[in-house]
């Protein structure tokens, strides 16, 4: 019997088992919108790659049941949401971590930042878990307020009361952040 792959495959996918090459060529190409929105709903790099990696496990774990879904990526979205829910509901995740030295981000002179994306999502950021999630899903990923609903496990007037309630909030402290509201000082 030959070890020798068929035509088109090398030696290193004919030793990969079918499902796992399935799942990497999935993760290829969904792997940074999921990175996107989980940074987009935790607002740290750090959490978001690991709300990734638990939401990949996860998926991977359960792949061959995952590959029989319409639409893999609305799954992977709900799973992620998912997991998001279950971490800011433990306590530990909520704990605050003192650092040595803040890490560096680009100053105001760097010829690509404007300091309105930041402020802006540090403005998003402070608003609570689930308003945050809604307001992720259904302006950032797009998603129908039926969408967002069935991702949260929401009713669609719930998705549509805390949307509202946090554009509210939003407006609300807006003129506190003259930042984003696009107002300059006059010279």
């Amino acid at each position: 019997m030959s070890q020798t792959p068929g035509p088109g495959r090398t030696m290193a996918s004919h030793l990969v088992p079918p499902r796992q090459q399935d799942f990497e060529s999935w993760l290829v190409s969904r792997e940074g919108a999921l990175q996107r929105t989980a940074h987009l709903l935790t607002g740290d790099v750090h959490a978001a790659q690991d709300l990734v990696q638990a939401t990949l496990t996860k998926l991977y774990r359960r792949w061959d049941r995952v590959q029989r879904v319409q639409n893999i990526d609305a799954y992977a979205r709900k799973a992620l949401v998912n997991e998001f829910r279950t971490a800011w509901r433990r306590p530990v995740r909520r704990m605050e971590q003192v650092v040595e030295a803040v890490p560096d981000r680009p100053g105001p002179d760097s010829p690509a930042y404007d300091g309105e994306r930041e402020a802006v999502w540090r403005f998003v950021r402070s608003l609570p878990p689930r308003q945050r999630t809604v307001l992720v899903l259904r302006f950032y990923q797009q998603l129908s307020e039926a969408e967002v609903a069935e991702v949260m496990g929401i009713s669609v007037g719930t998705v549509k009361s805390q949307s509202s309630r946090a554009i509210a909030s939003l407006r609300a402290a807006l003129p506190d952040h003259p930042e984003i509201a696009g107002e300059e000082s006059s010279p």
